[in-house]
């Protein structure tokens, strides 16, 4: 069972999570917060696997408390949960490490839908979310840089046999690619920005899902991303991917 729990001020809204989310199977309501503050106790006794976080609260709000969760317990993921899709909120929201940022006109399978992926270990965003985000990263580069974590040397993977010329850019017009990217961990960046999965990427590279979650470990490791929802942003501000 995957352990969750609520945080939104506005008792109604929590009171119908709680109730919407207790019905879905695979899925138990370990506790409720109605701030902040209180999001930070409910998860130090609960220990969740996934917090669905309010931003606008009292006291606290949800940006920072999913920072502290973050920081404080790295294996609890949080998915945002909110009325509020403006830029900002966004791009606050995923520096502070929230994997999932739904809008509340989420029905329940989106919200099951979120909790599942991020407890892959992949990220969530509500396609309208996406779509503006992608648009802001294609339209100029953001003035929110990229968190930068420890840095790993990457594993020196032997790159696949290629069908591309010579000289040939992993991405439309892009040739030297940044952070050291090799022409394939480019390509699969590209395609990790229009929302494939790590099977799906196999699939289009004629290459084993395992080789794609190492290049996907080593290109994790040049850029200094913590997860996809970073290496969309990335991947738009550098030119790798273009909206389509």
């Amino acid at each position: 069972m995957t352990k969750v729990i609520v945080v939104d001020d506005q008792a109604v809204v929590r009171e119908g999570l709680v109730l919407v989310l207790g019905l879905l199977p695979g899925i138990e309501v370990v506790g409720a917060a109605g701030d902040g503050e209180a999001a930070l106790r409910v998860v130090a006794e609960q220990r969740p696997d996934v917090v669905l976080m309010d931003l606008r609260m009292p006291r606290m709000d949800g940006v920072e408390a999913t920072r502290r969760i973050r920081s404080a317990y790295p294996g609890t993921q949080v998915v945002v949960l909110t009325t509020y899709s403006d830029d900002e909120s966004v791009f606050a929201a995923l520096r502070a490490g929230a994997r999932g940022f739904l809008t509340k006109d989420a029905d329940s399978d989106d919200i099951a839908r979120a909790v599942a992926t991020v407890m892959r270990g992949d990220a969530q965003l509500d396609p309208t979310v996406q779509r503006r985000l992608l648009d802001t990263m294609s339209a100029s580069p953001p003035h929110h840089p990229v968190p930068a974590t420890t840095s790993v040397a990457p594993a020196r993977t032997p790159e696949p046999a290629s069908t591309e010329m010579p000289g040939t850019p992993a991405t439309p017009g892009h040739g030297d690619l940044p952070n050291g990217l090799t022409r394939r961990e480019g390509e699969v960046l590209a395609l990790i920005a229009d929302g494939l999965s790590n099977a799906e990427i196999a699939a289009r590279l004629h290459i084993t899902e395992a080789t794609v979650k190492t290049h996907i470990n080593n290109l994790f490791a040049k850029a200094h991303l913590r997860d996809r929802a970073q290496a969309v942003t990335y991947a738009f501000r550098h030119g790798i991917a273009r909206p389509h």
